[in-house]
């Protein structure tokens, strides 16, 4: 059994870690019933490092970034449990007003679709002088000044007649960019990126994450990067944390992870990658995961991962995993690593 703080010798006062997520429980509370999204959760992310969130649809990623910047809807959602340490404070314990100088300031967000994230009666520019005034009590032309400069460094041609313009004018890579100039406004600690590169063709993707490792790079800061592509997480992370059904269920190394995936789950995940062999030997066809995601409302009892496991016996049936240290910082939620 080992926890992220113990596998990693980590203490409260190591300046190279920015933020650990330690035990988050982020519940739904609806007419059928309580949905665990977020179940236990912890995640360490250390300055400069960017720590990729895989999993399928539904298993938390989007809760657990929600969750860090306290903003999930109440009701039905709740965070009923755990700690965010963030430069010293709990996040989770800080009054709202407190908040409110953290989320922009110290953390930032990308949010996963830039056309619903952006107001579509508004400017460009308004929405970003906006942000920039009610964090920074600038004039509105100094605001608007700020705001052409951040378009430029996120590679936007012609950003004062840009600033001009409606969302509606802008294409979806652009849009994009302008969330990233948005986020990066007042040179945050810490970038969430859900999903940024959803809905965009492969061209403009690989622009995107390129943009973004620059910036991270320029800036200084470190990036939460929550995906469902474990292309882009070979790309652009050093650290990897997977998800199912709300728990982290292996962590490790970006290396580590895909040179030596414990997790059942992970290796179905790695076995589902397109291989480039032509043709494609049988050994390498592509290997679907067997069954379905348990639903969050009626979870088995033991590992929530049973039932599609082709390695479950049956004390993972009864009995539920801890996540446990198998050496090189690696993590595996699972029974196999867990007996004596």
């Amino acid at each position: 059994m080992s926890d992220i703080k113990s596998a990693f010798s980590i203490s409260e006062s190591m300046d190279d870690v920015l933020i650990r997520i330690e035990d988050l429980c982020t519940y739904f509370y609806t007419e059928r019933g309580v949905v665990k999204a977020v179940d236990g959760v912890d995640i360490l992310i250390r300055r400069g490092e960017t720590l990729g969130l895989v999993g399928e649809s539904g298993c938390g990623k989007s809760v657990t970034a929600l969750s860090i910047l306290r903003l999930i809807p109440q009701p039905p959602g709740r965070i009923v449990r755990g700690r965010v340490i963030f430069g010293g404070w709990d996040l989770l314990r800080l009054s709202e007003a407190e908040m409110r100088q953290i989320r922009g300031n110290r953390i930032s967000m990308i949010f996963q679709e830039p056309m619903t994230s952006l107001d579509p009666v508004f400017r460009i520019g308004d929405q970003m002088a906006e942000s920039i005034k009610s964090h920074q009590g600038l004039s509105k032309r100094k605001a608007l000044d700020h705001s052409v400069e951040m378009l430029k460094k996120v590679g936007i041609s012609d950003p004062e007649r840009r600033i001009q313009e409606y969302p509606h004018r802008m294409s979806g890579g652009m849009r994009q960019r302008v969330m990233i100039a948005i986020a990066l406004l007042f040179n945050p600690d810490m970038l969430i990126a859900d999903e940024p590169t959803t809905a965009l063709d492969v061209t403009i993707q690989k622009q995107i994450l390129v943009l973004m490792d620059k910036l991270k790079q320029d800036f200084g800061a470190s990036i939460l990067l929550i995906t469902h592509d474990l292309g882009v997480i070979a790309e652009m992370a050093q650290s990897v944390a997977v998800m199912y059904a709300g728990q982290i269920v292996e962590y490790a190394d970006v290396v580590e992870l895909f040179g030596k995936p414990k997790h059942p789950y992970t290796q179905g995940l790695m076995n589902s990658i397109p291989k480039m062999d032509t043709p494609v030997p049988k050994d390498k066809m592509l290997k679907a995961i067997s069954g379905v995601v348990p639903s969050l409302l009626d979870l088995p009892e033991g590992c929530a991962f049973q039932d599609r496991c082709p390695r479950a016996f049956d004390l993972c049936r009864k009995k539920v995993p801890f996540l446990y240290d198998v050496g090189q910082y690696h993590l595996v939620r699972c029974l196999h690593y867990g007996r004596s």
